[in-house]
């Protein structure tokens, strides 16, 4: 391709975003001014992580870091799947790279089965139970119901992590189109609280918080414990 096909962009907001994109759509991507400006300017461990993650998951992708970190280009190559095994960094939850691979795996060539081990929550990321429970849940509006699943192995918490999630995703001929539109109403809630390390009722302290101040808006609510 010729660099007029190469799109570019600045900074390092939605890089995850741009780089699955590209991947999907097979268009090169140029990304600049990564951080340029900041006392510790260029890419951080956890976006280097995501970049080699992307590239064991394709094949032919190529992928250009400058010096300094602050510019990436990426030549997309074909999405292969297959088995993948990844250590993250702890300054990222597991659900920041589960949300890559769940965009990429119903495309690739084989089904793809993936072992990521970190910190399975945080406050900044989605966590794997929330992946497990509600984005995964969607696959089935677009014809993706089996073969899925989002097995928590272990549970890991900052700041040493000790996570670890096995993902696992079919390969899918076509893709139904979605046609949303009536939002709908929340009808139930649930949800889930866990405690690693601790006493076990601190557990059963969160449910009973949170209860109290859910049930003033609805009624049906179930929060379990992990």
């Amino acid at each position: 391709m010729s660099k007029r096909d190469t799109l570019q962009f600045e900074g390092h907001k939605f890089l995850k975003q741009r780089l699955v994109l590209s991947i999907l759509s097979q268009r090169p991507v140029r990304i600049v001014k990564i951080r340029s400006d900041d006392e510790n300017p260029g890419l951080r461990d956890y976006e280097i992580t995501l970049l080699r993650l992307l590239d064991r998951a394709t094949n032919g992708s190529k992928l250009e870091i400058s010096h300094t970190g602050t510019s990436v280009l990426l030549r997309p190559g074909m999405i292969t799947g297959g088995r993948i095994e990844m250590d993250c960094p702890v300054s990222r939850a597991i659900g920041y790279y589960l949300e890559a691979l769940v965009a990429l795996a119903p495309f690739g060539k084989e089904q793809m089965t993936a072992v990521l081990r970190g910190i399975t929550m945080n406050n900044i990321d989605l966590s794997v139970d929330t992946i497990r429970t509600a984005t995964l849940v969607n696959y089935r509006n677009f014809g993706i119901e089996e073969g899925v699943e989002l097995k928590i192995t272990k549970r890991g918490a900052p700041p040493k992590g000790g996570g670890e999630v096995r993902f696992m995703c079919p390969v899918v001929r076509a893709v139904k189109p979605l046609n949303f539109i009536d939002q709908g109403k929340i009808r139930r809630i649930r949800g889930i609280a866990y405690a690693t390390r601790v006493s076990p009722q601190t557990a059963n302290r969160i449910v009973e918080a949170a209860r109290g101040e859910l049930n003033r808006f609805i009624p049906d609510i179930y929060i379990y414990t992990d």
